[in-house]
């Protein structure tokens, strides 16, 4: 079954505060296997991050109704980062592994990466500094505003 959770995982710690919270942590949706948040360390404006509540390190270990409510929420996340910020493309994935690139190896999670055309520069491969064109805050109220209105 699932890896027992460790002290460690903020995935399970930080976010399972009470949800007047969620705000504060930029958590964006709750269903019921799984919630949506802004990546605190964006990739590009609107990097969103969709975890599975159950703490587990690989898709394979997941339940089917988990796999699926990532998927809806894949769905949902899509419809409102194209709504909200008008990407011209996603990048969808998973950093499977600490070798794989995972940030949090021990708690699986699915990366949806909107893009533009020219939303990358210099900077990330000369000084490591990413450039994101609005702040989380606003973003996030942004994205709130749309999935209210769903």
């Amino acid at each position: 079954m699932g890896q027992k959770r460790t002290g460690s995982c903020f995935f399970c710690g930080d976010f399972r505060a009470p949800r007047k919270k969620d705000p504060n942590n930029f958590l964006l949706y709750r269903s019921r296997h799984a919630f949506v948040l802004l990546n605190r360390y964006p990739y590009t404006n609107g990097h969103l991050m969709l975890i599975p509540n159950r703490h587990v390190a690989s898709l394979e270990r997941l339940k089917v109704e988990e796999r699926l409510d990532l998927l809806h929420l894949l769905d949902l996340s899509l419809k409102l980062l194209n709504k909200a910020l008008h990407p011209q493309g996603f990048n969808v994935g998973m950093n499977l592994g600490r070798l794989g690139g995972a940030g949090v190896p021990a708690h699986v999670h699915l990366h949806v990466v909107p893009r533009w055309l020219g939303d990358t520069n210099f900077m990330p491969v000369l000084t490591g500094t990413r450039v994101i064109s609005a702040s989380l805050r606003d973003t996030y109220r942004a994205l709130r505003r749309v999935l209210q209105k769903k």
